[in-house]
């Protein structure tokens, strides 16, 4: 099980305090939802944990990761991939994006992976695409597709279905799914509640400086009956209650 902690982090800019947090757990088969207003540092968090920045103050680690070369001075670069809301595409076809993250294994269970990845993301017609000419939910597809290649242990994405029609939500919902399923640890960076928030069962709140963390607690449906008479203010969303249990972390 691999993860990444943060402890006694401060961030700043200008000198002025952006956000800070005792403690952050970012864990291998966690669902983490990232919320926070506009400027609040939700995308400064994600790449102060891809290991792309690094903190004013305080530490993070990553753990349970293969040892890296003594060469390689930033430990934390590629232990979690981080997709921006507008990704990095190569200038090439959408065949070639998708090979060219490709991990190991035999030739068959490369192809049969590609031909797996294009279907979820409904690909097929642009495989020879320039990726640089596609629209930006197809750009996303391709990168989340191409995530799904790469099957990563931990994986951030900012804001990954802004501006997406719903189709193209759908399919990444597919995908995020299938993530989920092989045990990748996500934190999912959105400004409200959605289908992807919804798979999630640990929330971030960056709330006046402070990152907040609470559990979100999923109830079935069947089992509502006697939970809603014990909190009755609990809210109920697809098929399912949801409960957040809050614990600030102080600076």
């Amino acid at each position: 099980m691999v993860k990444i902690t943060a402890d006694k982090l401060q961030m700043h800019f200008n000198n002025k305090l952006l956000f800070q947090c005792d403690h952050l757990c970012f864990e291998q088969g966690k669902l983490i939802h990232l919320a926070g207003d506009n400027g609040s540092g939700k995308t400064t968090l994600m790449k102060l944990l891809a290991g792309l920045i690094t903190p004013t103050h305080g530490k993070i680690s990553a753990h349970g990761f293969t040892p890296l070369p003594w060469w390689r001075t930033t430990k934390l670069l590629g232990k979690a991939q981080y997709l921006h809301q507008h990704p990095y595409l190569f200038d090439a076809s959408v065949i070639y994006n998708l090979t060219f993250a490709l991990p190991g294994g035999t030739k068959e269970h490369q192809q049969q992976r590609i031909a797996q990845s294009i279907e979820m993301a409904q690909l097929g017609s642009l495989i020879n695409e320039n990726a640089t000419h596609l629209s930006g939910g197809e750009r996303q597809r391709l990168a989340i597709a191409r995530a799904w290649l790469m099957q990563p242990k931990l994986l951030m994405l900012d804001e990954p279905t802004s501006n997406m029609d719903r189709e193209s939500q759908r399919l990444v919902l597919t995908m995020i799914n299938e993530l989920k399923q092989a045990g990748t640890g996500m934190l999912i960076s959105s400004h409200h509640k959605c289908d992807l928030t919804q798979l999630c069962t640990q929330k971030w709140q960056i709330n006046q400086r402070q990152i907040e963390t609470s559990d979100i607690l999923l109830i079935p449906r069947d089992k509502q009956a006697n939970v809603t008479s014990i909190h009755p203010t609990m809210a109920t969303n697809n098929n399912q209650t949801l409960e957040e249990n809050h614990y600030g972390c102080t600076s």
